[in-house]
């Protein structure tokens, strides 16, 4: 072989090197590079995402510590700081637009002077990113504003946008609906998601006390979510079965009562019927067992879950949900307090109307079983929760009677004592009840206040109540019964204020609408009251001048004018029907 073959093998191996070189490198391509038809293009994400990624960790430990969906918090985020490029989350790193309040200012927080909606409004500065996600959870916690957001469920991003929106956020048209396509658009549910499983894979709770916070320095720290947080004892949380703030409306309670499907029978009530609005329910403690689900409706109770607690001296509780309308756990899951089990409903072929039957037995360490009052239940713990909530019947509450003086808040035992109750306050009226019923968000029977038309609407709607139960001569007891009544089903019987009636009933709905409807024992007709006859209605009850009879007098002659104009109006309408109709025949 010649020299100038050598060298053309040389020249030929060396083609082949380099080839092979350039191969790969092309298969070791940066992973923001991607090759279509033998071009190659640099990916960029969105400005949108690289928020997202670089400031998951706060969102997702804000979800932790509050049960804020993470996803809402990013999108948050995104939307009030420009995905970070505002100026007041570059000088002051507020990334929600919080202003600072005389309280801010007056504790020594520091503040950035921005215009806003106005000129030289001040808001927060912070010293880390981190501090503006922490204050975005606790302005959203502290603020009874946003009391509806924390009854929904930490991954419900729907909800949350919505009663964020809903409660007055932003000022903005469309907020819901801007948050909602950020985080469909970017996959920020996916951050939700990742948390939930965490929180259910290592058996642990949402809140402060168990989620300490690790995101304080303007760099995000590494948390290490492989390891399970060792949980004491006295760490261990409490939940009522449904999410209020201040009471849960119980409308019937524990013990004998007149079966709701039999008016003429007795029957032993197992449990306390709380009232419900298609809402979640809630386990009660940490570290249950759901020892049984029913998912056929055709039973008595509906579709129901039953969930274990035990405790250390070898006894257990046994809480039971019924008439649910929708089961989100099975048998043998682990469930903590606050976590949701279902949807409550009207299931069941024993129920007149939607509730939630809360039930609770206790079993001995030998296995016997029986039940309890769960007011009895509830209110142990409520004193090892330190729980407020109050469980209102009638207006009183039916915990306070169990709770104790001093409870002892170990798992050993029973704390209850129920030789040395609190005394309860029975001090509120039978109208102040209704008015708190219908006014109150955690009754589950609320209508919106601060309108005046439906402030106007409940004051008449009380104030007849109250007028047609003295007439009646019914007692404290009564009246507070027929208060509750009325209030659940927004409708009162007022016959008695109108005689010549078979029935005379207002019913109110959630808009301010009051309704009057009569049956003279031939026909029925209903009327819609108007502004001036409700107004007129409202001055002659709250007349301080007027007797008790003639206050009667007042209201019956008006209701009983409105009862003739409707009667002459329909016997106006049903002559000009008549007449018509025979014309018709005479052709």
């Amino acid at each position: 072989m010649g020299f100038t073959d050598k060298k053309r093998i040389r020249v030929l191996a060396s083609l082949c090197l380099l080839s092979v070189a350039l191969n790969a490198q092309s298969s070791h391509k940066p992973p923001d590079l991607v090759t279509q038809q033998n071009k190659t293009y640099r990916i960029t994400m969105s400005k949108n995402s690289e928020y997202a990624e670089k400031y998951a960790e706060y969102a997702m430990e804000q979800m932790r510590r509050y049960g804020i969906p993470a996803s809402v918090t990013l999108a948050q985020g995104i939307l009030e700081s420009a995905s970070g490029q505002s100026e007041l989350s570059r000088k002051g790193n507020n990334h929600f637009g919080i202003k600072a309040t005389k309280g801010w200012i007056q504790d020594g927080g520091k503040y950035l002077v921005y215009t806003d909606d106005k000129p030289n409004e001040k808001f927060c500065q912070y010293a880390s990113v981190g501090d503006s996600y922490e204050h975005h959870s606790r302005f959203l916690r502290e603020n009874s504003r946003y009391a509806k957001c924390f009854r929904l469920s930490p991954d419900d991003y729907k909800g949350w946008t919505t009663s964020i929106a809903n409660a007055g956020y932003a000022s903005g048209a469309g907020y819901a609906n801007k948050l909602q396509s950020l985080i469909e658009k970017n996959n920020l549910q996916k951050y939700d998601q990742m948390v939930m499983a965490e929180m259910r894979a290592q058996g642990r709770q949402f809140g402060t006390a168990t989620n300490p916070r690790n995101t304080t320095s303007s760099e995000v720290q590494a948390i290490t979510t492989t390891q399970p947080i060792a949980t004491k004892k006295e760490e261990k949380q409490y939940f009522f079965p449904l999410r209020r703030d201040e009471f849960m409306l119980i409308t019937s309670p524990f013990g004998m009562r007149k079966d709701p499907m039999d008016r003429s029978r007795q029957q032993m009530h197992k449990g306390i019927d709380i009232q419900t609005k298609h809402e979640a329910v809630l386990a009660t403690e940490d570290r249950g067992k759901v020892v049984a689900v029913n998912h056929n409706t055709n039973t008595g109770g509906g579709k129901s879950v039953t969930v274990e607690y035990d405790r250390e001296d070898g006894s257990k509780y046994q809480c039971v949900y019924m008439h649910l309308d929708s089961i989100n756990v099975k048998v043998g899951d682990t469930v903590n307090a606050g976590q949701q089990l279902g949807i409550s409903g009207n299931t069941g072929t024993r129920t007149t109307g939607e509730h939630l039957h809360f039930g609770v037995k206790s079993i001995s360490a030998d296995g016997t079983k029986r039940d309890i009052d769960p007011a009895a239940y509830l209110a142990e713990i409520a004193q090892r929760g330190n729980l407020q909530l109050k469980a209102l019947y009638k207006g009183n509450d039916l915990v306070a009677k169990y709770k104790v003086e001093n409870p002892i808040n170990t798992d050993a035992g029973n704390t209850l004592n129920t030789n040395t109750a609190i005394n309860i306050d029975t001090s509120m009226s039978p109208d102040d009840w209704m008015k708190k019923l219908l006014s109150s968000e955690d009754s589950g029977v609320s209508m919106s206040n601060g309108d005046p038309v439906i402030d106007m609407a409940i004051q008449l709607f009380t104030s007849l109540m109250m007028l047609a139960v003295q007439i009646d001569n019914k007692n404290e007891d009564e009246r507070l019964e027929v208060a509750t009544d009325a209030a659940v089903n927004k409708v009162i019987n007022i016959s008695s204020l109108v005689p010549t009636m078979k029935s005379c009933t207002i019913a109110v709905s959630e808009n301010g609408v009051a309704t009057l409807t009569m049956n003279n024992g031939q026909q029925q007709f209903s009327h819609v009251l108007t502004n001036a006859e409700t107004s007129r209605l409202s001055q002659a009850l709250n007349d301080s001048g007027l007797s008790q009879e003639a206050r009667q007098q007042r209201v019956a002659g008006i209701i009983n004018s409105i009862v003739i104009s409707q009667q002459v109006s329909q016997n106006y309408n049903q002559a000009i029907e008549n007449q018509e109709t025979e014309q018709l025949m005479r052709r």
